[in-house]
């Protein structure tokens, strides 16, 4: 504290510590309606270095209640310090004031005189809300009318303003829910697409005004390591991985092996994979980050890379595209009857070739497209029943037939995308089980789609090369430190 006094010069600091303690004392004084009536005020005048005492007009004086009165007899007492103060104190006596009048003012108040209570803004009222898990049939409609409101309100809703028109984009297994303010009125109104997606909307001056809200998770790395002994999905579902993860590293490594029949007992993967996190607790599993699969002592290693324009893809460390520009098979499921230009055929007992391959698999399941291309044909066609037929460049062309119907948005002249869905497995035309028939034609000719030379995918582009390398060498390098811990973990584990 000397120290502080000491940047200040002496003269102000007589002044401020007189002023202090006056202050202070009359605040501990409960005056009479007398003394109240001539108080003084004290101002101080920096320049001369005094203290000029003026009094106060009484009948400009407030008046004082009967609580505060002393009691009758009782003279108003006065606080032994300011009683015997000199007019003029020492610069000794100064700071000595100075510093108790500052220690007093920091000092634990008296637990016995009332304190105040702070101010607490007034909060907005509370809303009632109505919650109802979306089912299959339920409408905007009928949820409104469940909530108590009529089609009148709903379409004043989704004809507001911003995101409010999203409301009528409904689908099962998502919640809504409904707020009513104190006179019954829908005031908002909170539909919850996912545990990070969800459409607000809420009742403005101008109408109903909505707003989506997307939550960033929280992804953390993760390792997986397992042998294969049946199947893949087997071995990755006993590895904690998720159905479509194994899906997932199936597609990163289906251009290179085959997994219905390249497969083999003691072969082996090892998957970084993300876990999200929200609000600290893990609810889902994102994207693979890198992968390494041994197939027949062969090993192909994986990196999810994002070039600089923002695409991404999976690279093998050279640099090299995992994919191919088209994928070996449309579909996860057996061969049931293998290209064969002389087959006997099963229906009408003659000689014909089979000029494509046939692949079992239950009613509906997806049928992706083996590359970019565009629909010349969606229909039906003779034998061949429910067909799509794409063009790829100049000169090849694929064909996916008997399905039970086609993918959305597939018709003549519309574009695809590798792994979009073209249709599903179905048995329309002459066939005697659900399956898919996958052709591969070269300038016409037909290919034995599961041999033919695949031409590859673009690599990364020679602009971005030295990114690449730089981002593959300590991918890698991670990679080898997540093996390495994982490996530690289980030998400790078997001890």
């Amino acid at each position: 504290m000397p120290y502080v006094l000491k940047l200040f010069p002496k003269t102000h600091i007589t002044i401020a510590a007189s002023v202090s303690v006056i202050v202070a004392a009359t605040a501990l004084m409960s005056p009479s309606s007398p003394v109240e009536a001539n108080r003084a005020a004290y101002a101080l005048n920096l320049d001369e270095g005094s203290v000029t005492k003026a009094s106060f007009d009484s009948e400009a004086a407030k008046p004082q209640s009967s609580a505060d009165k002393p009691s009758q007899g009782e003279p108003a007492s006065q606080p032994e310090e300011l009683v015997s103060q000199p007019e003029k104190m020492t610069e000794e006596q100064t700071l000595a004031s100075l510093d108790k009048a500052l220690s007093t003012s920091t000092a634990t108040p008296d637990a016995s005189r009332p304190q105040e209570k702070p101010v607490v803004a007034n909060s907005e009222p509370e809303l009632d809300w109505d919650t109802y898990k979306i089912r299959s049939g339920d409408t905007l409609s009928s949820l409104f009318s469940k909530a108590g409101f009529d089609d009148g309100l709903m379409l004043s809703v989704i004809h507001g303003e911003d995101e409010a028109n999203e409301l009528q984009r409904l689908y099962a297994g998502e919640t809504i829910r409904f707020a009513k303010n104190d006179a019954g009125e829908l005031a908002a109104i909170e539909l919850k697409r996912s545990l990070l997606e969800s459409l607000k909307i809420e009742k403005t001056e101008n109408g109903f005004a909505g707003e989506k809200v997307v939550r960033e998770p929280d992804a953390q790395p993760a390792f997986a390591s397992g042998v294969i002994d049946g199947s893949l999905y087997v071995a990755a579902r006993e590895a904690g991985l998720s159905d479509r993860l194994a899906m997932e590293m199936a597609g990163i490594f289906g251009w290179n092996i085959d997994f219905v029949y390249d497969v083999r007992k003691g072969d082996r993967f090892e998957v970084v994979y993300e876990e999200l996190y929200l609000d600290g607790e893990k609810f889902d599993t994102g994207n693979i980050l890198s992968a390494r699969f041994v197939n027949r002592g062969e090993e192909v290693i994986a990196l999810r890379y994002t070039d600089s324009n923002g695409d991404t893809d999976y690279y093998s460390p050279n640099g090299s595209s995992m994919r191919k520009a088209f994928l070996r098979t449309p579909i996860n499921a057996r061969v049931s009857s293998s290209f064969n230009l002389q087959r006997r055929h099963p229906v009408l007992d003659v000689v014909r070739p089979h000029e494509g391959t046939d692949y079992a698999a239950p009613p509906g399941t997806p049928i992706k497209a083996a590359g970019d291309g565009r629909v010349i044909f969606a229909g039906w066609k003779g034998g061949y029943g429910r067909t799509v037929v794409l063009q790829h460049g100049d000169n090849i062309t694929t064909l996916y037939a008997h399905m039970s119907r086609l993918g959305r948005g597939i018709r003549n002249g519309s574009r695809v995308k590798q792994g979009d869905t073209v249709g599903h497995v179905g048995s329309s035309g002459m066939v005697t089980g659900p399956h898919l028939h996958y052709e591969f034609r070269v300038n016409g000719s037909p290919r034995n789609s599961r041999t033919v030379k695949l031409p590859d995918a673009k690599p990364v582009p020679k602009s971005e090369l030295a990114r690449f390398e730089r981002f593959a060498k300590q991918e890698v390098a991670k990679f080898e430190l997540f093996r390495q811990d994982y490996q530690q973990l289980a030998l400790a584990s078997d001890e």
